[in-house]
């Protein structure tokens, strides 16, 4: 696993694709393709285009929810909310070279999706985004603490990603945490020096772990 990883943003699919080659190209190895509220076939026909782009750059795919459109497009692997199929279903179907990312809010969460297999938790909201419509309560550093310190205590290994609403500002302490990688949209989408965050946030990561 990076330590960085991009959802995808945009106000139609086509900026998404825009969006995630910039972060592409600018050094990011990690994308989620994160479209809601499309149909099937727009969704599928995106995540082609987008395994395409991730292809040419030597980038982990990743695609949220969707199941259907994450197999038939050849993605790495899934992101699943608390709410959609349940990871042990999906392996299932996927089989087991495939990555499957799990949603969580608190300990218990975590402790839950551990038990469903998954092969890493997306741990948030670190502070209030305006990406999820129905947000859960905010966690923070003290948040993260927390729940790592506990995860630890239990002897867990499953990687822990940061995210929701993470800012360049909050790098260097996020990673002090123990998280083992954080995931960004806004801090990377539409911005003027994508290539220098990334760099920044790679070597800040490199520190951390030595």
């Amino acid at each position: 696993m990076t330590p960085l990883q991009y959802i995808s943003q945009g106000k139609t699919p086509e900026e998404h694709l825009k969006h995630i080659e910039e972060v592409c190209k600018a050094g990011c190895r990690w994308v989620q393709l994160r479209l809601k509220e499309y149909d099937m076939a727009t969704c599928l026909n995106t995540a082609i285009k987008c395994r395409a782009i991730c292809d040419t750059y030597d980038v982990t795919m990743i695609v949220n929810d969707n199941i259907g459109v994450a197999k038939a497009a050849m993605a790495d692997g899934i992101h699943l909310g608390l709410e959609d199929v349940h990871p042990k279903e999906a392996r299932k179907i996927v089989g087991d070279n495939f990555i499957i990312g799990g949603t969580a809010n608190t300990l218990e969460d975590c402790l839950l999706q551990i038990n469903n297999g998954v092969d890493y938790i997306g741990l948030g909201p670190f502070r209030y985004t305006t990406t999820k419509k129905k947000l859960s309560p905010i966690l923070g550093n003290e948040g993260y603490n927390k729940i790592l310190a506990e995860l630890r205590s239990k002897h867990h290994d499953v990687p822990i990603v940061g995210v929701g609403g993470i800012t360049s500002d909050d790098i260097s302490e996020i990673f002090d945490t123990g998280i083992s990688a954080i995931a960004v949209s806004g801090m990377l989408t539409n911005q003027s020096d994508i290539e220098k965050t990334i760099t920044r946030i790679n070597s800040t990561y490199d520190q951390k772990i030595k």
